[in-house]
């Protein structure tokens, strides 16, 4: 199967689906009851920097981030870490779908402010990405496009 490639604004862009056939569908997930130093946990052992909050793995009930336990680490020192979840989540989550271009998650990310965006489909989470993983594909297109320009140079057209 190849990557299917839409003509959008800038020139071509990828779909979500195809970023997360690169870089996989795995979503870090954390319950809402769970307490925030079980975030601190998962974070660092999944080398992440945001949690989907699920209580069943499927809908969105918010999203943590290391952001967002900083922030409240400062705000209310570690006794935070025995809050919930809930406490300190996100609870106006922005989501993409699988046919989304990458070109508009780009300007939502930038837009909104936010580094990790959930990918749903038929309202249940198929995956995830991030800021990074935007910037890395935006850099491969961009790479095309010069080796396209290059090799019709070259090519004396």
């Amino acid at each position: 199967m190849g990557t299917e490639l839409t003509i959008g604004r800038g020139g071509p862009s990828m779909r979500i689906s195809n970023v997360l056939q690169v870089k996989g569908a795995a979503v870090a997930t954390v319950p809402s009851s769970a307490p925030v130093s079980e975030v601190v946990h998962r974070l660092a052992h999944h080398g992440v920097g945001a949690l989907v909050v699920s209580d069943d793995g499927a809908a969105i009930a918010g999203i943590v981030s290391e952001r967002d336990v900083v922030r409240r680490l400062h705000e209310l020192g570690s006794a935070v870490l025995e809050r919930p979840v809930a406490e300190i989540m996100t609870v106006d989550v922005r989501t993409c779908g699988l046919g989304d271009l990458v070109e508009d998650l780009m300007v939502t990310m930038t837009e909104h402010r936010v580094r990790h965006v959930p990918v749903l489909d038929d309202g249940r989470i198929v995956g995830i990405v991030s800021i990074g993983d935007v910037v890395k594909v935006r850099l491969g297109e961009l790479e095309t496009e010069r080796s396209t320009l290059l090799e019709y140079l070259h090519s004396g057209r």
